[in-house]
């Protein structure tokens, strides 16, 4: 089981065009005690559940997730699953990531898939 999480772009009522999907990722649940460690599991698994529905509203959280991780790492770690499959490797480049998009597209709409 996963997390998918998109960026879509905001839709035009004028002209009718917008919607398109600007980034997607993929990553997997045993990674959410990491990101509850972090303070970012409601913000990337249900961002609905706090009123986030642009990715300008996921910028700081994910910021502050990011720090974090990179201060805490050995704490963080202690969160990698035992199976290899959800590890703090994988979970920051994640994060940076998706935050990098949202930066970028500060109007985007988010949504996820869990």
């Amino acid at each position: 089981m996963s997390l998918d999480v998109y960026l879509e772009g905001p839709h035009c009522d004028a002209c009718g065009r917008g919607g398109e999907r600007i980034y997607d990722a993929n990553i997997t649940h045993n990674l959410g005690a990491m990101a509850e460690a972090a303070g970012i599991y409601k913000a990337l698994w249900r961002p609905e559940e706090i009123g986030i529905t642009k990715a300008s509203q996921l910028i700081e959280p994910l910021r502050a997730g990011v720090l974090w991780l990179i201060e805490h790492r050995d704490e963080a770690e202690k969160h990698n699953a035992s199976n290899g499959w959800g590890l703090y490797i994988h979970f920051v480049p994640f994060v940076e990531k998706y935050l990098a998009a949202c930066v970028e597209h500060p109007e985007a709409i988010v949504s996820v898939s869990r």
